[in-house]
């Protein structure tokens, strides 16, 4: 992201009270919406003075500081400040998600706060990598032993950071989920998985399950503590809640969690382990597909450390492995490959930073940080990953490729595939140069839907000078059917107070917002109950229909055009249905103002009164 709106995200959020005081927050088409635990800690008078805030308002139980049409830049600045307390207002569009979407969103969530640990041990990794195989440091050297269980510390104890991070997004106490994670990397125990004699609680088989290094283990057990948590805070007296909640909280999901939900992923992964020696009794080339193909959803569920041991039993009996090696080797080769594209497509500064480091890491074997930095949180690479991945891995199963010995899998492995038959060595190389064309194509196809534009804003100043001297103004007609007000007439102060520029409000007699301008649309809310426009000439134009109408969450509302379309005056924008919208207790009053109102001499309205399309509203002079 960019880091023009750094310093500002930081100063508000120092003036609100400070994170501890931010319970949630939301943006809007021109407003962050807090959500405090005490209003009252918020330095208003600060706040206001701040060069890039416009006004700050307190109202209804919402503490709002209006930025202007530019909110979603700074909000992205308080993401990285606040970002496990947040929720975008995208997330409350009235299109239900299936839960598969929302299972990937959480998790995503849950590890974007961390992405910068998992990022940096696994450039320590890969440098390890780099250095053993130029032959630097010796793998059983003490050097490279201290160094590497620096680099595995931050995936060991994986589960103590996504506990912290989960809890916050279900809003339970991080503080709790960390001492369950704790239950899980207890060394105890690690020493009753050692000992391997049967365990009970209450009678209770307790599986003996590995839980270093575990992603959804720990997700479970958090949702089933924020409703265990939260039930207790209910029943339990505030007198003795500080003892008692803790005490039951941890007591009851630390047993739900030892006998029931940590051991998910041990269960599924030994009867997908038999799955796959079925299928390689019937297809011997199918496992390399499938492999290929779903690693990262395995890795995710923990599911590979069940697989993968196939290929050292394959390995002791035939004296080759090709269950999951093969497979393995290309999905990474393409999961590196897809966040090196990533890299180069978006247009945001940190992913492309992101993109190119953990990139490099998974084509050295180690791709948590590109599968949780970039691949799961944009989605899309995840899908090249897996379609070129499973390209791959067609070929590789198909050719027979096998490894002479077990390691990672990333291109320092390729010499484990060097046996007598030299072609079995040429045949991993075409399969990684499979996997990585097919990935590097699948991933620039798919951001050219997915990828945003940059946003590209004219400012006047920036017209030529034969421009400037043949238009002194430049007039804007009316975008709503009805009654044009004086802005100082609308019931929110941040428009009656002129805090996102000049304009106008209208009371509507129709439920429709047409296009007073040829131009573009440069900014549509998910909610469709606001939209940016930028004109021909460059006026940024605002229209805002109704007020708090952000809540209704896009009901009673539908955009006729989408972001980045050109627009000609007169054509359908927006509809809605304004009696719904009344008998829902909004205001319809809908503000309509030129964002850019600063790089005018002047913003000035027509007569005021009843207004249609062919009438000129504002008139903007250079």
């Amino acid at each position: 992201m960019s880091k023009k709106y750094e310093q500002l995200a930081k100063d508000i959020v120092g003036l609100v009270g400070g994170e501890i005081n931010v319970r949630n927050l939301i943006h809007c088409q021109t407003r962050l919406r807090f959500d405090l635990y005490e209003a009252s800690k918020a330095n208003v008078a600060e706040l206001k003075a701040l060069n890039g805030v416009a006004g700050v308002i307190n109202s209804g139980g919402q503490f709002q500081v209006v930025i202007g049409t530019h909110v979603s830049e700074v909000y992205e600045e308080m993401q990285s400040l606040l970002g496990e307390m947040t929720e975008s207002v995208d997330a409350s569009d009235n299109k239900k998600k299936n839960v598969a979407l929302m299972a990937v969103e959480f998790i995503s969530s849950a590890f974007t706060p961390i992405i910068p640990a998992i990022s940096g041990a696994g450039m320590i990794r890969a440098l390890l990598a780099l250095l053993v195989l130029f032959k630097v440091i010796s793998n059983e050297s003490q050097t490279y032993f201290v160094i590497n269980f620096m680099a595995d510390a931050v995936f060991y104890f994986l589960p103590f950071l996504l506990a912290s991070t989960a809890a916050r997004k279900l809003k339970c106490s991080p503080y709790l989920a960390m001492a369950l994670a704790g239950v899980l990397l207890h060394p105890n125990m690690g020493r009753l998985i050692t000992e391997g004699n049967p365990v009970e609680i209450f009678s209770m088989p307790m599986r003996l399950v590995n839980y270093g290094s575990s992603v959804i283990p720990i997700l479970l057990i958090v949702i089933v503590q924020s409703y265990i948590e939260k039930f207790f805070n209910r029943v339990i007296p505030n007198a003795v809640k500080i003892v008692f909640v803790p005490m039951f909280t941890i007591l009851l999901t630390g047993i739900v969690a030892l006998v029931a939900v940590g051991p998910i992923g041990s269960y599924a992964g030994e009867y997908i382990a038999l799955g796959f020696e079925i299928i390689r009794g019937v297809a011997p080339w199918a496992p390399a597909v499938i492999v290929g193909t779903l690693l990262p959803i395995m890795v995710m569920f923990g599911i590979h450390t069940s697989v993968g041991p196939l290929d050292v039993i394959q390995l002791t009996s035939v004296g080759y492995a090709n269950i999951f090696g093969p497979g393995a080797m290309v999905s990474n080769i393409a999961t590196g490959v897809a966040a090196l594209v990533t890299s180069r497509v978006t247009k945001v500064e940190s992913e492309k930073l992101l993109g190119t480091s953990s990139g490099i890491t998974a084509l050295m074997g180690i791709t948590e940080p590109a599968l949780y930095g970039i691949a799961l949180p944009k989605k899309y690479p995840l899908i090249a990953t897996m379609i070129g991945g499973g390209a791959g891995g067609l070929y590789a199963g198909l050719s027979g490729a096998s490894r002479y010995a077990t390691g990672s899998s990333g291109l320092p492995a390729i010499p484990l595939y060097i046996g007598e038959d030299i072609s079995n060595l040429y045949n991993i190389l075409i399969a990684i140069a499979i996997s990585a064309v097919t990935t590097a194509i699948a991933t620039y196809l798919l951001s050219l839907k997915y990828e945003k534009p940059a946003v590209v804003v004219v400012e006047a100043n920036e017209r030529t000078a034969s421009q400037t001297t043949q238009v002194s103004s430049v007039s804007i007609k009316s975008p709503i059917n009805g009654e044009m007000l004086p802005l100082s007439k609308v019931q929110d102060e941040a428009f009656s107070g002129e805090m996102l520029g000049k304009g106008v409000a209208f009371e509507p007699i129709e439920g429709k917002v047409v296009a007073p301008f040829d131009g573009e649309v440069v900014s549509l809310f998910p909610t469709k109950h606001a939209i940016g426009l930028l004109s021909n000439d460059g006026v940024e134009l605002l229209i805002h229909v109704g007020l708090n109408t952000v809540e209704l969450n896009g009901k009673f509302f539908e955009a006729h055009v989408k972001q980045w379309d050109k627009i000609k005056q007169g054509q359908t924008l927006l509809t809605f249905d304004l009696e719904s919208i009344r008998e829902a207790g909004y205001v319809t009053q809908t503000p309509v103002v030129v964002t850019n109102t600063g790089n005018y001499s002047d913003v000035k309205h027509d007569d005021l009164g009843i207004k249609n399309s062919n009438n000129v509203m504002l008139t903007v002079h250079i």
